[in-house]
């Protein structure tokens, strides 16, 4: 990825901030058996993608980005998040208690992005495991990981438009920023 393509460091981190935000607004009038059901047999349901985005904010932000930001130059292994999500819970938690694990998680990592020095976002690590090694930073894995999720969660926002409104779900304060 070409450093011109990638978002800006504010945009980063306001996207990154916001999702939670985002998922809860559209899930709050929704009841957590709702949320985990597919709309089509091949279709995720919000559940789903939110164990996925979970997965995803695990590998790409906690490990890989906290690792680089931590160690000098780190050899990562690199780990598919679908691969990390058959070693997770996450398909099974209830949405609401699901997301509020995600929005505490997400405010954190938002924090950490907050704080960080133009230097520390060019801070590198090789990436090993999936073909030859490759060399990304910490603003090439923080992009990927804000594109990812835009499409999933307008996912999200529109599958529960689409369904019909059945509860008021009150705690979603979001503690991400």
């Amino acid at each position: 990825m070409m450093a011109a393509n990638l978002l800006s460091h504010d945009e980063i981190v306001r996207l990154l901030a916001v999702g939670p935000d985002r998922i809860c607004a559209a899930t709050k009038r929704h009841a957590d058996d709702e949320l985990a059901q597919r709309p089509a047999p091949d279709e995720w349901s919000p559940n789903e993608i939110l164990a996925r985005l979970r997965c995803c904010q695990d590998v790409w932000g906690d490990d890989r980005v906290v690792r680089m930001l931590t160690e000098d130059h780190p050899t990562i292994r690199a780990v598919n998040p679908r691969t990390w999500l058959a070693q997770t819970d996450y398909p099974q938690l209830p949405f609401h208690e699901s997301l509020e694990a995600f929005t505490s998680q997400r405010g954190r990592f938002v924090t950490i992005l907050s704080d960080l020095s133009p230097e520390q976002w060019t801070r590198s690590g090789t990436f090993t495991g999936g073909g030859r090694p490759r060399e990304y930073t910490v603003h090439t894995e923080a992009d990927a990981l804000a594109r990812h999720e835009r499409s999933h969660i307008k996912q999200i926002e529109v599958l529960c438009a689409t369904m019909r409104q059945s509860v008021e779900t009150p705690n979603c304060d979001s503690s991400s920023g």
